[in-house]
């Protein structure tokens, strides 16, 4: 499988979703946030990711995402100094951002 990284990201106020590149194709992922929620509200997320260069940082946001956090990444895993914020190499963070919304999670 081609290697997936994270490019950048929307900033909608009504939908927000993530750019991949994979085999010099720019790929959308589905939207971020529940289409089905009613308009008016503003749009919540699960996580927060930060482009921090060589780094992304992936902030949990509501009490689902640390509880994903915890089953799926877990505080000894690697070198983080700032859980449940996690420090992700920018190799990973496509995958890990996929997972997330697999498992029904909104990221922005």
């Amino acid at each position: 499988m081609a290697k997936r990284s994270i490019i950048s990201s929307s900033t909608s106020h009504q939908s927000r979703s993530t750019d991949f590149v994979e085999n010099g194709l720019a790929l959308r992922s589905r939207p971020l946030t529940d289409p089905n929620k009613q308009s008016g509200s503003s749009p919540t997320s699960d996580f927060e990711v930060q482009n921090h260069g060589s780094i992304f940082l992936l902030i949990p946001q509501t009490i689902s995402a640390r509880i994903w956090i915890d089953d799926h990444i877990g505080k000894d895993n690697g070198y983080q100094p700032y859980y449940p914020t996690v420090v992700v190499e920018h190799r990973y963070i496509a995958d890990i951002v996929a997972g997330i919304q697999d498992d029904g999670l909104a990221v922005v």
